[in-house]
């Protein structure tokens, strides 16, 4: 891969993120590439290619993992009553 084309990803990957607030996980799903692919792109290289770019997207990094406790229990939450509701569906048919 030449530098280019790594310096052109980073770009995209960071105006996904931010057009998206999305997560590095649903930015990496999104472009095929690994989460610390991603999370290298964004958060090193993208500095020395675009430091307004860069800024934005920190922020919105910084945000995730300042929630990130929150969506997990709340994901853990969503689980459990699927498995509640399954089960009483099972009983009941």
């Amino acid at each position: 891969m030449t530098r280019e084309f790594i310096e052109l990803r980073a770009v995209k990957e960071a105006n996904y993120i931010l057009k998206n607030k999305c997560t590095i996980r649903t930015c990496a799903k999104a472009f095929g590439v690994s989460k610390s692919c991603v999370h290298l792109d964004v958060s090193y290289r993208l500095k020395g290619i675009d430091k307004i770019i860069y800024k934005k997207v920190k922020n919105l990094l910084d945000y995730n993992f300042s929630v990130k406790h929150l969506r997990g229990g709340e994901t853990i939450k969503q689980k459990a009553k699927a498995i509640k509701t399954s089960k009483k569906m099972r009983i009941i048919v």
